[in-house]
């Protein structure tokens, strides 16, 4: 087998002191995710209307419950480490060393922020559509820690971006100088596309009530589905196929069935903030607005529909009397005026003296 021509060195440490306290990247790159992600969310969620600082209001639930989920989701999902022979459940604890599920991540933060969205009066549909794309950003940013920790990488390839792997990482049964994917890299590149795909088919399609949301969740999960059939580390099998691979196909069918159901129901539906009389002071709701539009809009089309047959007698009235329509006071005004020739007339019959008159008078 010929040597690769390249590769992508793995970076030399995961961490860093300042004084006694110790930096470490995969902490980092959470960090900056949860950072650009918030980011997203705040610019997208007051463009649509929302509350300022909703964003912010919202994430300091949103975080720790997703957190705390997604670690719960992975010592389930790969529980040898901590409660196999060679276990230790304290190291659960350890979120710094890595190992966060994306899926406890999203389950639980949601329920995280519907709490939090409900003690203000807001829905969680548009917040989740807003928050979306940041999410895929997130998940991209925090990938990095897998990197810098060299772990979760694929199997082995002379493809020349393959990963240098360091021997104490080094899964089990591999010789050291061996590359690999670096799937890290792989979801980076694929979270990023998917932003592009995702904002796209929101302004071609004007998706709303939660669908930008479930098209994320498809994206994603058709992603991973063959990023994580690459990787090599100790995982549940099922079926001759890791557990991930399993639960991505899954969620990838309930999300698709979601965003078919909610497109439906939803179909002219105007897309709320607020729950049902929840609504700000002086707000009006926006079905209300809605309906608002559509009556102006009914009453200006009747309007223009008055306004064009008026116009169509008028122009048959022109055509039958080419002098013009006459009213009833120019009728009067003609009849006037020819009585008062003939008073006219009759004047001067009167002014010119017959001639037996003018006898009589020269007489007297």
């Amino acid at each position: 087998m010929l040597p690769p021509l390249a590769s992508i060195p793995s970076p030399s440490q995961a961490e860093w002191a300042i004084g006694p306290f110790p930096v470490r990247a995969y902490a980092l790159a959470i960090l900056l995710g949860i950072v650009a992600a918030w980011w997203i969310l705040d610019r997208r969620y007051t463009a649509k209307g929302g509350p300022k600082d909703t964003a912010m209001d919202v994430a300091f639930w949103m975080v720790p419950f997703g957190i705390v989920g997604a670690r719960i989701y992975h010592v389930f999902s790969s529980p040898d480490a901590y409660f196999g022979p060679d276990g230790d459940p304290v190291r659960a604890f350890y979120i710094w060393e890595g190992g966060l599920g994306i899926w406890g991540a999203v389950a639980l933060g949601a329920v995280g922020a519907w709490l939090a969205l409900r003690r203000r009066g807001l829905r969680l549909a548009p917040f989740a559509d807003a928050l979306a794309p940041g999410l895929l950003v997130a998940q991209a940013v925090g990938r990095l820690g897998n990197y810098f920790n060299q772990e979760l990488y694929g199997g082995p390839t002379t493809l020349p971006w393959g990963l240098e792997i360091d021997e104490a990482h080094l899964v089990p049964g591999y010789e050291v100088g061996t590359l690999f994917h670096p799937t890290f890299l792989y979801e980076m590149v694929w979270n990023l596309a998917m932003v592009a795909v995702l904002l796209w088919a929101e302004r071609r399609f004007r998706l709303g009530h939660g669908r930008v949301f479930w098209l994320y969740v498809m994206l994603y999960t058709a992603g991973r589905v063959w990023i994580e059939m690459l990787r090599i580390d100790d995982a549940e099998i099922v079926l001759g196929l890791r557990l991930n691979v399993w639960t991505s196909i899954l969620i990838f069918l309930v999300a698709l069935v979601i965003f078919v159901v909610v497109g439906r129901r939803n179909r002219d539906r105007p897309d709320t903030l607020w729950l049902p009389g929840q609504e700000p002071v002086g707000v009006e709701p926006d079905e209300a607005r809605a309906d608002a539009d559509v009556a102006v809009g009914e009453g200006a089309a009747g309007v223009d529909a008055a306004g064009s047959r008026s116009s169509d007698v008028h122009a048959a009235t022109a055509q039958t009397d080419p002098a013009g329509p006459r009213t009833d006071d120019s009728a009067s005004t003609d009849a006037a005026g020819s009585r008062t020739d003939e008073a006219a007339a009759t004047d001067a019959a009167g002014s010119e003296p017959t001639d037996g008159a003018s006898a009589s008078d020269q007489k007297v």
